[in-house]
């Protein structure tokens, strides 16, 4: 497993952006594909964004397509998830998550995101 800490959570208005971080150390990180979830107040787990190890083929989930970008840095054991446009329903808990072989195996221990409206 590779240890994952996210960061840059935080209030931000609606219509405001925020960029999230997630560091991961201890294993190879160019082996992970990496993603990004959330969990909102009485709600399960929701996938938002994926993306390969070589950075390239990112998947979203419909709700937030076009508003969220997911990118890594390799050089820098780094993901990041660009949160544009963001509603007061983005609001939650986003947890950072990395893959070997199709499971999500190592979980970071989540960062805050509220929106106010």
């Amino acid at each position: 497993q590779v240890q994952l800490v996210e960061s840059g959570g935080g209030l931000v208005q609606a219509g405001g952006s925020l960029r999230l971080t997630c560091v991961a150390s201890g294993r190879t990180f160019s082996n992970y594909g990496m993603g990004w979830f959330r969990r909102a107040p009485g709600k399960e787990r929701e996938f938002l964004a994926s993306i390969p190890w070589r950075g390239d083929a990112a998947n979203y989930a419909n709700s937030v397509k076009g508003r969220f970008t997911i990118s890594r840095d390799n050089a820098n054991n780094t993901v990041y998830l660009q949160m544009n446009s963001l509603k007061p329903e983005d609001t939650a808990v986003y947890y950072c998550a990395a893959a070997r072989q199709g499971t999500w195996d190592s979980w970071g221990q989540g960062t805050r995101v509220t929106v106010s409206s």
